[in-house]
């Protein structure tokens, strides 16, 4: 017998029903993508700029739950950028929001059950060093689980090629400087919130080779390598986590950096879904 797996439940126990949500989907527009991207805090403008696009509300498909978190529209947007076919998601689900693993996961197999092989996974973090400063993007190429929620050893650093794809994370670069825009690399500390960290965390993270930090993201990796899915991971930096700098720490501030690097998102992702 199948059981839940640390991240969550596993696909065949699920409490979804991904055919009817599949079903609808494929009632309201053409889908023949093989790629998909799920949209952090604020990068929802990213999926307007597809074409013949349909947007789908969460609150329409049958059984899908509902974002509540400002930044995060709600909808999954399907259409093609350079005449590549698309699935986007405009809003997560996260543990803070009272959501369990199966539910922050579901759009991950939602999108495997459509025939999705390859996920861009976006997200909004705040910086754990000087040098990564707000409004650089970061290619994540490893990640911790530091939600300590059924350990309390020393998170471990996850960097093998079924989480963070080396081939997809060198064309990252590679589109990076074809456009002329500098980007970073590094690990990416997951933490439960809803509230942000503190100055004692920060240090933590720092100690054991943390370089962002943010509420979300590792569930979707986790859940795509099990589907064996090919998977990049990129942050964009909103903030300086607390203690960095002398500033408090709030939402808003992520939605306003998120909208100022737009723009430059939008290419390098643009180019990135290009190349990979």
């Amino acid at each position: 017998m199948r059981t839940a797996c640390r991240i969550g439940i596993l696909k065949d126990v699920s409490k979804y029903h991904l055919s009817a949500m599949k079903d609808y989907i494929l009632s309201k527009a053409k889908f023949d993508a093989d790629t998909a991207i799920i949209l952090g805090s604020g990068m929802g403008a990213f999926a307007d700029r597809l074409n013949n696009l349909t947007n789908i509300s969460y609150s329409d498909i049958p059984g899908y739950p509902l974002s509540t978190v400002k930044g995060h529209s709600g909808e999954l947007s399907i259409g093609s950028i350079k005449n590549i076919s698309l699935i986007v998601a405009k809003g997560r689900f996260h543990y803070y929001e009272g959501y369990d693993m199966d539910t922050i996961t579901l759009p991950v197999r939602l999108f495997h059950s459509l025939g999705v092989k390859k996920l861009i996974i976006t997200n909004a973090a705040g910086s754990l060093s000087l040098s990564l400063p707000p409004g650089q993007m970061m290619i994540i190429d490893s990640h911790m689980d530091c939600t300590f929620r059924d350990s309390l050893f020393v998170p471990k650093k996850h960097n093998s090629k079924k989480y963070h794809d080396p081939s997809y994370i060198r064309k990252a670069f590679n589109c990076s400087e074809k456009i002329g825009i500098s980007i970073s690399k590094g690990t990416y500390c997951w933490t439960m919130g809803p509230a942000y960290e503190t100055p004692d965390e920060v240090s933590f993270f720092q100690s054991i080779g943390g370089h962002a930090v943010g509420m979300s993201t590792v569930p979707e990796i986790q859940q795509a390598a099990e589907l064996d899915m090919k998977i990049l991971a990129m942050s964009t930096i909103t903030n300086y986590a607390a203690g960095i700098i002398n500033k408090p720490l709030s939402h808003e501030e992520v939605i306003q950096v998120s909208s100022q690097v737009k723009d430059d998102f939008a290419s390098l992702l643009t180019e990135i879904i290009m190349t990979i």
